[in-house]
């Protein structure tokens, strides 16, 4: 990714919610990059303080330890920004199901939240987190973002509920609004750990242990899978964009490929066994079909690559082979 053309957010004031998660904390490093003013906003329910602890003695980081359920914190944090880039959330479907109540009050009234201390503080653009929950049981393939079907879980209505106060917001009360429909997101700094870990550094953490990994079903099911590159351009192309007919849209964010889940465990011992050959040898197991989960997820970029000039940098390949060696170099 060429940082050249992103070089005018240099002295920009950038909100980054969520920024101590993962895509949070990948945003905040890059934007200090581009010597943007950064503030990082987070209740650290979700995203551990080792993920900034690199940016705190950067003078351009600023952090608000927060939550989004409070306006105070909100309106707080928005004051003087340019541009705010909205990843704050509960993910996690499962999760959503064992506690609906609470997914619904960070995700759909934290969202709000934020809408109105952006719109109150006249903030330029507002980019968020959307999802590909969102297509629920359409299974039409790839995803074209205007044709959604009904939504399978608590969590997905969330992400889907947030779109549609997004384009009130900006046929209401003018605030300009990207939504990025995230595929499957994995690389550096997702963590391994918890209930509700992600599928991939949930197996790389197994297989180093020499763990088998459990797949929900046969390990047909297919995702595109989308390495955290691909995601921090998009967010990047979105605050940047002087394509009017880009705002106000929601975008897939992913690579527009799929890969199956024994593909993707196999991808992972190949690459871990660079490092340990006794990973080769290690079993998975299946087990039942996980609840509110669809079978295949491919996305269509042909909006992203028309609007916002999106150019996937890496395949699935390309970010499982970075992908194991930062979780080899930083799990061990």
């Amino acid at each position: 990714m060429n940082l050249d053309q992103f070089k005018n957010l240099s002295n920009k004031n950038v909100l980054v919610t969520g920024g101590a998660g993962f895509i949070g904390s990948n945003l905040c490093e890059i934007l200090l990059k581009l010597n943007s003013k950064v503030t990082c906003l987070d209740n650290f329910a979700t995203g551990p303080r080792q993920n900034i602890n690199p940016f705190l003695n950067n003078e351009n980081f600023t952090l608000i330890e927060g939550d989004i359920r409070d306006l105070q914190t909100c309106h707080k944090a928005s004051a003087g920004q340019d541009y705010i880039l909205h990843q704050a959330a509960l993910g996690s479907v499962p999760r959503s199901i064992n506690d609906p109540i609470t997914s619904n009050d960070v995700n759909v009234g934290g969202f709000l939240n934020m809408l109105v201390a952006a719109r109150d503080a006249g903030v330029k653009r507002f980019i968020y987190a959307a999802s590909s929950s969102t297509y629920g049981d359409s299974e039409a393939l790839p995803k074209v973002e205007d044709k959604i079907g009904k939504p399978l879980s608590p969590y997905a209505i969330t992400k889907y509920v947030n779109e549609l106060y997004a384009e009130i917001f900006h046929t209401t009360y003018g605030l300009d609004t990207i939504g990025l429909r995230y595929f499957n997101v994995f690389g550096r700094r997702q963590d391994p750990s918890g209930a509700y870990a992600a599928v991939i550094p949930l197996f790389v953490k197994q297989f180093m242990a020499h763990e088998s990994p459990i797949i929900n079903g046969d390990g047909s099911y297919s995702r595109d899978f989308t390495y955290i590159d691909n995601v921090v351009q998009m967010n990047l192309l979105a605050i940047t964009t002087t394509n009017d007919a880009a705002l106000n849209q929601v975008y897939n964010t992913a690579v527009g490929d799929r890969t199956t889940l024994v593909q993707l465990t196999d991808m992972l011992k190949k690459y871990l066994s660079v490092y340990d050959e006794k990973i080769k040898e290690v079993e998975i197991v299946h087990g039942p079909n996980r609840k509110g989960d669809i079978p295949h997820s491919l996305a269509s970029v042909e909006k992203a690559e028309r609007l916002l000039n999106y150019s996937p940098t890496h395949v699935i390949d390309d970010g499982i082979k970075e992908a194991v060696e930062w979780y080899w170099e930083n799990l061990k």
